[in-house]
Order: structure tokens, then C-alpha cells, then sequence
């Protein structure tokens, strides 16, 4: 995802379960993960926290360091204690695993099952790339200005997506012209509801993209026709970010609470679902694989590529991104290493882009580093991913490829993403089932915080007006646009 690091907002998901946000608050410990929770329940003070956020529709994922005692994290248990049975983050209450399918599909036979799979999306063609990035940048989950400026993020956001499309057109046109993402997310969509049905359940699987078609209101629409009685919102993102699950997962709540069909309709989300034995199985498999395509296999460096987010995020916002994607590498190793595969690995971020500090270390520079200290082989795993798209089939496959040989490394493979890979699919269809019996009906209206100017469209207009000459001064002005290039892109 090509995103600005300029900081996020609170993800707010109080028109959902409220259960949900109580037990993330007692999640806080080194790693915070679902997988982290062995039946400990919050402290009286920790309630209290936590009903302080709650009142301000606030999810944080930061609590009193007064939790830590009350939690073991999952990282620090020895692998063979752990438990990869299929433990999954939902928003709802925690689920027992392992129940019958049979009864579940008894249970759900006369009501319509949806499944909504969100991701972030792409462009078609090369002229969807500056619209895309506009409804990118135009996030405020990806940039958020202080409330003086907000004025100003449509047309700065017009302004980025025309200064980075020229850039971002070469690289679409690198892989075929356009992003294969909805191709490919349409067809886990189509596998998820075959894979579903022979587990005797026959459900819908819809698709919602963030920032390009289908749009999530496009799903919304087509969920209301065929009246879903039930919904589970799957975001095809293995660990939970605020700038990609949160962010869909907020713009969810705006739709739902607009809509009275949504107020009464049972819901669970699955938010983060890395620690599943069927996906780290799966993603073991494929290295496994990939491996013995090498000459020397046990000399093969693997190397875990994962997208970046901006170190503010976890820092100050609380995102739990970096925890888990150490705890997901951790357990793919450890799988590995149980199938008697020992070989050395590390993890890198790319994808950075602005001013600000991104999560270290960079995979160019890390790529850089490995080349001179004399690595000859290396196997890249694009672990953020389960779609092959733009950032692995351009920026894996062809410019890290081309610095990694250019620095000295040797034998270069990547493992392809997930897709259809059945297992993984499989293991996909087993979350829906087990995050069923957790769904929950949506607690009423959230009051919309609606300010002046949104009630204003005369007030929206003129601010956009203005808003867009200031941008058009900022494009126009050569020693300017310098300095916003240099300073923001």
C-alpha cells in the first residue's frame, strides 16, 4: 500500500461489539495478540480504563502496564506448548474451536450467511491509477492533518495522487498495465464459498475493496439484496494494522450506522488471523517448496519482506502490527524448524515512503547489507500479503530482485503469495465457521459527529475551493513542489 506516514486517527468501533473492545483492552502485554490470552479477564481498573474509551467511542490498544501480570505472551512460549488449533481475533466474543460443523450448518440452515472479504484494492487500468491513489491519500487513516488543516485533505490529496501517478503508472505498466488484485481476490471470494459449502455451509462471499471497485458500499448494497441475515467481515490481511483492517473496518461502522438494516443484523468480525495453523502451515509449505529449488538449500537466507507502517503508529497510536508480525515469522520458523528446516532467516519492511521514521529495518538497506556481508542465496517471503499485486510483482520481483543482485547476492527466489492455495483457502472457511456462533447484532446507531461544515455544503465547497488553489500553488510553484516532493513523497 502506498501510504504517507503523517499518523492515524482512533479506529472507532462502538457500533459493534462491545465485548470485543473490553477483551482487547486486557491484551496488552509484550506481543499483543489474541493468540496471547490464556482465560485472563480484566481488573476492575482495567474496566474502568477501558469504559473511559469506550464513552469516547475510542479503540485503543493501549492500556495500564498493570495488565501485563494477568497476561503470558504467546511469543515467549516454548513452541512446543503452543497451541495453533485455529485461535482467531474476533471483535465479538471468543468462540470455543473445534465445535461439529454439522450442528453449525443445522443452526444456520434457514438463514442467509454472508461473508464479506475486504482488502484494500487497485487500479484496473493505467488511467484508474491517479483516482485510485487520490481515494487513497484522501484516507484520513493515511494522512491526518490537525483539525485547523482538514480543509485541505481532498485537494492534498488530489495534489499527491497527481505528483506520484506518472511514477506509479510505470510500475502498473511493469506488471501488465493495471492491478491483478480484484482478479485474484474474486477468485479466493469464488473458492472460499466452494470451500464453505463443502463444509456444509453454503453461504454468499462478497468482495469489498477500500480505495477502488468493488467498493465496500458496492458489497453493502449487493449484501442488502440478497437480505443476509448473518455477516462475517473477513479483512484479507493476515495481521491487524489500524491503516488496513482498521481503517475498512471504520469505514464499515460510518455505512452501517447510516443504515437501519444493519441495526439489528448479527455481525462478527475476524480481525487478525496469522496464528492460524492452516495459514502458517500453508506459508511453510510454500517455502518448503521454494527452498528446494535452490542448488544448497540449507544455505538459503529467508527472507521475510513484510509491508511497512510508520513506527508513530505503534508508538503512539497503539497498533499492534509490529507485535504480530514478529509472533507470525516466529511461528512459521518454528513450523519449519519442526519439519527439520534450520535454515537462518530475518524480516524487513518495505514500502516506506515520506519524512517520517517507517519500522526498521528497510529491506533495501537490508538487502544492501546482506549482499556485502557475503550472503550468496536468499529466498523473499512476502508475508503481509496473501494477493499477489504491485508491491510483489514489481517492487519484490523487480527492484529488489535487481539490488539484491546488484549487491553481491547470488541465487534470488521468492515464494508466491497464498492465493487459492487450497489449504489456506480451507483454513479461510474454518475461521468463518468457528466466528459464526460469536456474531452479534450491531448495538444501535452510533450519533454521527457531524460538525458545521458537513451539514454546510455551500461551507464544503468554499473550502474545497480555496483549499484546491492552495494545492494548485503548491504544484504550480517549481522551488515548492521541490520541497513538498523532498519533504512529503
Amino acid at each position: 500500500m502506498e501510504a504517507l506516514g503523517s499518523g492515524v486517527p482512533g479506529i472507532k468501533l462502538s457500533g459493534f461489539s462491545r465485548q470485543g473492545a473490553e477483551q482487547r483492552g486486557c491484551y496488552k502485554a509484550e506481543a499483543l495478540n489474541s493468540n496471547a490470552v490464556r482465560g485472563s479477564h480484566c481488573s476492575h481498573g482495567e474496566t474502568q480504563q477501558l469504559d473511559k474509551y469506550l464513552r469516547s467511542s475510542q479503540l485503543s490498544y493501549n492500556t495500564s502496564d498493570k495488565s501485563g501480570h494477568l497476561v503470558k505472551s504467546y511469543m515467549h512460549v516454548p513452541a512446543k506448548e503452543r497451541k495453533l488449533t485455529g485461535k482467531t481475533f474476533y471483535t465479538s466474543k471468543t468462540c470455543t474451536f473445534g465445535e461439529d460443523y454439522a450442528e453449525i450448518s443445522s443452526n444456520t440452515a434457514q438463514e442467509k450467511v454472508g461473508v464479506l472479504l475486504l482488502n484494500l484494492g487497485g487500479p484496473d487500468t493505467l488511467q484508474d491509477v491517479q483516482p485510485f491513489l487520490f481515494n487513497l491519500f484522501a484516507d484520513p487513516d493515511i494522512i491526518r492533518l490537525p483539525r485547523l488543516f482538514r480543509f485541505l485533505q481532498r485537494p492534498l490529496a488530489q495534489l499527491i495522487s497527481v505528483v506520484r501517478a506518472p511514477k506509479s503508472k510505470e510500475g502498473y505498466a511493469a506488471i501488465g498495465g493495471g492491478s491483478p488484485l480484484r482478479r485474484i481476490t474474486d477468485e479466493q471470494a469464488h473458492s472460499l464459498k466452494l470451500a464453505l459449502g463443502k463444509k456444509n455451509l453454503h453461504a454468499n462471499v462478497y468482495v469489498g475493496m477500500r480505495y477502488w471497485h468493488p467498493f465496500t458500499e458496492e458489497a453493502i448494497q449487493q449484501i442488502k439484496k440478497d437480505n443476509v441475515t448473518k455477516l462475517v467481515i473477513l479483512p484479507l490481511y493476515p495481521q491487524f494494522s489500524i491503516s488496513t483492517s482498521g481503517s475498512s473496518i471504520r469505514d464499515l461502522q460510518r455505512i452501517f450506522r447510516e443504515d437501519t438494516y444493519f441495526e439489528g443484523l448479527p455481525v462478527s468480525i475476524i480481525e487478525s488471523w496469522y496464528q492460524r495453523e492452516g495459514y502458517v502451515k500453508s506459508m511453510a509449505d510454500l517455502i518448503e517448496k521454494e527452498l528446494s529449488s535452490f542448488l544448497k538449500p540449507d544455505e538459503v537466507m529467508i527472507f521475510f519482506s513484510a509491508h511497512g507502517v510508520p513506527v508513530s503508529y505503534v508508538e503512539d497510536s497503539g497498533d499492534p502490527y509490529r507485535d504480530q508480525m514478529e509472533d507470525c515469522i516466529s511461528l512459521i520458523m518454528d513450523e519449519l524448524k519442526s519439519r527439520g528446516i534450520n535454515n537462518p532467516h530475518t524480516l524487513a519492511y518495505q514500502s516506506r515512503v515520506g519524512p517520517v521514521q517507517w519500522l526498521k529495518p528497510y529491506t533495501d538497506e537490508v538487502l544492501v547489507d546482506l549482499g556485502q556481508k557475503g550472503v550468496k542465496s536468499l529466498l523473499a517471503v512476502p508475508v503481509s500479503f496473501v494477493s499477489e499485486h504491485i508491491e510483489t510483482l514489481e517492487e519484490i520481483d523487480m527492484e529488489y530482485k535487481h539490488l539484491a543482485l546488484e549487491s553481491g547476492i547470488e541465487n534470488w527466489g521468492r515464494v508466491p503469495a497464498l492465493g487459492c492455495t487450497s489449504s489456506f483457502i480451507s483454513d479461510l472457511a474454518d475461521a468463518v465457521l468457528e466466528a459464526l456462533p460469536s456474531a452479534s447484532a450491531v448495538s444501535g446507531k452510533t450519533q454521527r459527529n457531524t460538525s458545521e461544515d458537513d451539514l454546510d455544503p455551500l461551507q464544503s465547497v468554499i473550502k474545497f475551493f480555496f483549499g484546491s488553489i492552495l494545492a494548485s500553488i503548491l504544484l504550480l510553484s517549481p522551488k515548492l513542489l521541490s520541497l513538498f516532493r523532498d519533504n512529503l513523497l
